[in-house]
């Protein structure tokens, strides 16, 4: 284990010691709420019988959508707390999830050709080298397969919504490739007033031309992306605040694609 992988471990521990909003197992969900919890859900159609990887995807979230939805679901993650909540999730529906502790840079643990869908939800840029990641999607998905992957929007990486300056949002770091980039946590991800303090994330810029170009390499077609997810932008709302502050500045951006025969 490399100290990227060292430092993302202790931080995840951490934050679900703290029940950090991602580390919150979705116990609430039916059929219906299940499918619309899942990106492009339409274009990978009846999911009964699917193989799922959530990749570095744990929390007992989208596994918990999946499963609901007839998948055979894997979810790898490289904190067992995190795998803890997928485990809690499929014994709270009474379905069958299988974890796997390990790095989303390394799936040797699966085997080639193994899942129909990889679903990489945001932790890609805690990374700093993501065609070992594309490389290890491509290879454990089918001929066809899909892979949904979350990446920060590397134009808006180096501004926070507490960076209005009475006319805009202030960018304050080049635009640099694989960039090291730190901050504090939102005040949504977890309780900060009762919480331990818990070390900063530390993210690292992939362009979207690394993101793209990096894809198509490992063997992917791009099929849809979107830069929409679970925001609700408002440009009347106030300055600085969440949803103002996404309205002028997507966070993420998500690309569908497809693994070329």
């Amino acid at each position: 284990m490399d100290s990227v992988a060292r430092y993302n471990q202790e931080r995840w521990k951490a934050l679900a010691g703290a029940n950090a909003l991602f580390s919150r197992a979705k116990l609430d969900l039916d059929a219906k709420t299940a499918r619309n919890s899942i990106a492009w859900v339409d274009f990978f159609g009846d999911l009964a019988g699917r193989d799922v990887l959530c990749l570095a995807g744990g929390g007992g979230q989208q596994s918990a959508a999946f499963a609901l939805l007839g998948a055979n679901v894997t979810v790898v993650d490289l904190s067992g707390e995190q795998l803890e909540r997928d485990e809690e999730a499929a014994r709270h529906y009474g379905l069958s999830v299988k974890t796997v502790q390990a790095d989303m840079r390394d799936l040797s643990a699966l085997a080639a050709g193994s899942f129909d869908i990889v679903y990489h939800p945001y932790s890609i840029n805690f990374v700093p080298d993501c065609r070992e990641v594309f490389k290890e999607a491509a290879r454990v998905l089918q001929p066809e397969g899909n892979y949904h992957v979350v990446f920060a929007n590397p134009f808006t990486m180096s501004t926070r919504q507490s960076d209005w300056n009475g006319a805009g949002y202030v960018l304050k770091w080049a635009y640099t490739a694989g960039a090291a980039i730190t901050y504090e946590d939102q005040d949504w991800v977890y309780d900060r007033g009762t919480a331990p303090a818990i070390q900063q994330p530390i993210e690292y810029r992939h362009t979207l031309a690394t993101i793209v170009n990096e894809l198509v390499a490992a063997g992917f077609s791009i099929r849809q992306l979107s830069d929409n997810l679970d925001m609700h932008p408002d440009e009347q709302a106030t300055p600085g605040s969440w949803e103002h502050y996404t309205a002028f500045a997507p966070p993420w951006l998500s690309i569908l694609s497809r693994l070329d025969n």
